[in-house]
């Protein structure tokens, strides 16, 4: 079954008793049993929810999975698979990544026992040096927010087993539909489902998908136990969402092209970060495990002037300044002071993010409205 298909039908049964074909929002706490102890798969709907059983079977069907759990967020998901390991565990990490998963890691895991080593990793020859007896996980996002840089998962997938460490992705900026790094050799992918896969702004979810059964029973034991679930009209909205990622996902990509390329030649823009561009550093990389280059565009005015990039952000008309990705609407975002403030400047400014860089989700509107804009918000 191919993927657009997948997207609409993985997963999704018309309901038994009324025929509906839309997966019903089973709005309910608790099922009634038959006897103690027997019921119909279903006791309490932290443990086992319907809606959130298709949306599951969704999920891992879309990352080539046989295993998926979704979680109340991104940082849920990524929490609970943390959970797995113990103190003095060590996690080698990109340098490169979402600040809330930084703030995660230094600021909350790591008063827990755990160690984290925040390492280069777009060279994958330069990961193994780094690994101890400790290493139990290594942790990457391709492509990296918002620094847009590629790390070659099969190239870190081979030198994690090669030492038996587990491999995660964090698959949140390419979606599914553009990788699938279990396919590449990862034991394990993170979405902040949140943005490309829900689509619509309009829902928070995490997800987690593998195929080690052993490793399934322990998440599944601690979505349950821990009980950062998601709610069954999330899963509604986001089996929704999902029904239309590939159509979605095949405007962002048209759009951040034109987006990118239309950057690239302003004359008061320095430098743009696009994992589609030629010279990116690792785009033959890019072109390897990935089917298209996304909606994500960060860029650099020239003179690097922190007040001119401020205005510039404050004069758009069609891109909304805020938070997030990945949504239908074209946002913009200043990482330093919004989704990557939990990092020090310093820490920062050594991956290359500079206080000035502007970082776009570039939605499905019509590509010129948004070349528009950038040139009257620019100048």
């Amino acid at each position: 079954m191919k993927f657009a298909t997948k997207a609409i039908h993985a997963g999704v049964e018309p309901e038994p008793h009324t025929g509906a074909v839309m997966t019903p929002i089973f709005q309910t706490s608790t099922y009634a049993q038959e006897a103690p102890g027997v019921h119909k798969g279903y006791e309490y709907s932290r443990t086992h929810n319907p809606t959130r059983t298709a949306l599951q079977k969704n999920l891992a069907a879309l990352e080539n999975a046989q295993f998926a759990y979704v979680f109340s967020s991104g940082l849920a998901a990524t929490d609970t698979l943390l959970r797995t390991f113990q103190p003095n565990d060590e996690i080698l990490v990109t340098d490169d990544l979402y600040g809330g998963t930084y703030r995660l890691f230094v600021r909350v895991i790591q008063n827990f026992g755990l160690k984290f080593n925040f390492v280069p990793m777009t060279d994958a020859n330069g990961i193994e040096k780094h690994i101890t007896p400790q290493t139990k996980l290594i942790w990457i996002e391709t492509p990296t927010n918002p620094m847009m840089s590629v790390i070659d998962i099969e190239a870190v997938a081979k030198i994690a087993k090669k030492h038996k460490i587990m491999l995660a992705v964090d698959n949140t900026f390419a979606s599914p539909y553009l990788q699938n790094p279990l396919d590449l050799g990862a034991d394990v992918v993170m979405h902040s489902a949140t943005k490309y896969l829900g689509g619509h702004s309009d829902v928070v979810m995490g997800v987690l998908a593998m195929n080690d059964a052993s490793l399934a029973e322990k998440i599944a034991f601690l979505q349950n136990a821990v009980g950062a679930v998601s709610a069954p009209m999330d899963c509604f909205l986001m089996l929704r969402g999902i029904k239309t990622l590939h159509v979605r996902m095949q405007r962002h990509c048209e759009n951040g092209r034109k987006i990118a390329h239309f950057l690239r030649n302003h004359p008061k823009v320095e430098k743009v970060f696009w994992v589609g561009l030629e010279d990116h550093p690792n785009h033959e990389i890019a072109k390897k495990q990935m089917r298209d280059f996304g909606g994500m565009v960060s860029f650099i005015l020239k003179g690097d002037d922190l007040e001119e990039a401020k205005r510039v952000m404050s004069s758009f008309k069609i891109f909304t300044l805020a938070e997030s990705l990945g949504g239908v609407e074209s946002l913009c975002t200043h990482p330093a002071t919004m989704t990557h403030a939990s990092i020090p400047k310093e820490q920062r400014e050594k991956a290359g993010l500079k206080d000035t860089l502007i970082r776009l989700s570039v939605g499905i509107e019509d590509a010129d409205d948004l070349i528009g804009d950038l040139k009257q918000a620019i100048g």
